[in-house]
């Protein structure tokens, strides 16, 4: 368990990130052994290894690690020239993974031409309904969508505060956010003035390890606006029996303490060798308890499957 240096006090987003994927068994224990990807052309991809085997060493006795070399790497990319300027994690995880896929498109050995350990670890399918409603006519589309990251709306806040004039701070379950991937919940986007268009979503195949995306934060042309809304959710034994009967363990969660534009970033992980858990805020490492995750404002997290002794299903 180690930290991460944070360049400029503006990386923590980035740190927390790397954390995150670092308890990601099958995806650490790929990046530690070189030749799986030697071949590859990509710097990120030769740099997030480095970074990986860097965190992993035996005999690292300085409790921390730098990631500059990987963060230079990452300022290559147009899009974060800037990257000590401060972003969000989710953001910049989709665009890591994407990265690392498609550098290392054609360098696995299982399969040359699609396959990934990102999509082995990440990817699931979505089947998508999409009823568009005009003035004169109702089209419907369905198409199967792949996805890394599955998104989670948070309902309103409250404007109202309580007797004791306190902010109410309401609570949802994450089962109910869940609703969204049912196939008979609708979800409403407005295209134009005229035309709506009605969403249905359903999972139709689920990841090795499944990374949810709590919509906290919502932009308009003056501010950036927190939804507190805190999300109660297992720690162990997240039963999905609604989508194909699968059972998953928490391994990391990305909260966000402060103000929108002004907070910081921390992650909660755990080492599964004593199943203990730990708050990670770059250099800062220290035990916690289970239930100080559970009542965390969750922002960003990754689950990891186990096998369900079903009669008649395969083993993963």
């Amino acid at each position: 368990m180690v930290g991460l240096n944070n360049i400029n006090l503006e990386t923590d987003f980035v740190n927390v990130a790397i954390q995150s994927l670092m308890r990601v068994t099958r995806l650490r224990d790929f990046f530690l052994i070189l030749e799986n990807y030697q071949l590859c052309k990509s710097p990120i991809v030769h740099r997030f290894g480095e970074l990986t085997r860097k965190m992993w060493h035996a005999r690292n006795y300085k409790g921390h690690v730098s990631p500059h070399e990987f963060l230079q790497a990452v300022k290559t990319c147009k899009k974060w020239s800037q990257i000590c300027q401060h972003s969000n994690p989710v953001e910049f995880m989709s665009w890591l993974l994407n990265k690392l896929h498609k550098g290392l498109m054609g360098t696995s050995k299982k399969n040359t031409t699609t396959s990934s350990i990102i999509h082995e670890c990440f990817q699931g399918q979505l089947e998508v309904v999409k009823e568009i409603i005009n003035p004169d006519n109702t089209t419907t589309e369905t198409c199967r969508m792949p996805f890394l990251l599955l998104g989670l709306d948070l309902p309103p806040p409250p404007l109202f505060k309580d007797v004791m004039e306190k902010n109410i701070i309401p609570q949802v379950a994450l089962f109910n956010l869940l609703n969204k991937f049912d196939g008979e919940t609708v979800t409403e986007v407005v295209l134009n003035l005229s035309s709506v268009a009605r969403m249905r979503y359903r999972i139709t195949r689920l990841p090795r390890y499944l990374i949810f995306h709590v919509g906290r934060f919502t932009k308009n042309d003056f501010f950036t606006e927190k939804n507190p809304t805190l999300v109660s959710f297992p720690v162990k034994n997240l039963v999905l029996k609604d989508y194909m009967l699968k059972k998953y363990d928490l391994i990391a969660n990305v909260v966000h303490d402060g103000k929108p534009e002004e907070g910081i970033y921390k992650v909660f992980v755990q080492r599964k060798s004593d199943e203990l858990w730990y708050e990670m805020q770059d250099l800062h490492v220290g035990e916690i308890l289970p239930q100080v995750v559970a009542l965390s404002e969750a922002y960003l997290q990754i689950y990891e499957q186990h096998v369900l002794q079903v009669r008649g299903e395969l083993n993963h």
